[in-house]
């Protein structure tokens, strides 16, 4: 008697599973191949998401590198800057040494990438240049008509602006 409780427990236990939880029935095979796909959607865009993270990341460590120095280069130019002025000096002596040092700066610049802005005759660029100055001229309103400080440009990005006088066209206009 006892036998046949236990086994007509188990029967109803087993009858009240398979009536509500019809997750424990096996899944079709269109469900199987729904899930699979989704799992592999969800794969695939995983694997695109590392793989973009991993080129920024090593897009930022390459710009990281080409960029250390920047902060020297912009030390360095304020010497370049003395070394032009200087240049512009008449005493012929020590301008020939002056020259010379001058030319192993921007050679050195040069080698890390550092290279000077064009800006005179050049239409006035908020990017490059920085009006300190805006004159009547013969030229264009808006064109740069005279350079009062150097920029310089670091591979592909401008590290100082060029301090310049911009055209406001002729006087009488």
């Amino acid at each position: 008697m006892a036998q046949d409780t236990e086994e007509e427990f188990i029967e109803s236990v087993q009858e009240k599973n398979d009536e509500s939880s019809p997750e424990l029935a096996s899944p079709s095979p269109g469900e199987l191949q729904r899930e699979y796909q989704e799992l592999n959607d969800r794969f695939l865009r995983l694997a695109a998401d590392f793989e973009n993270f991993r080129k920024r990341t090593e897009r930022d460590l390459d710009l990281r590198v080409r960029f250390a120095i920047e902060e020297f280069a912009i030390e360095l130019l304020e010497v370049i800057d003395n070394f032009e002025r200087a240049l512009k000096e008449e005493d012929t002596g020590a301008r020939e040494g002056l020259v010379q040092i001058h030319k192993l700066f921007k050679s050195i610049l040069e080698r890390h990438g550092i290279r000077p802005l064009e800006s005179v005759g050049k239409p006035f660029n908020p990017a490059e240049h920085d009006a300190v100055a805006s004159i009547p001229s013969d030229r264009d309103e808006g064109i740069v008509v005279e350079e009062f400080c150097q920029g310089y440009r670091m591979h592909d990005r401008v590290i100082r602006c060029a301090k310049v006088a911009v055209s406001k066209g002729k006087e009488g206009e």
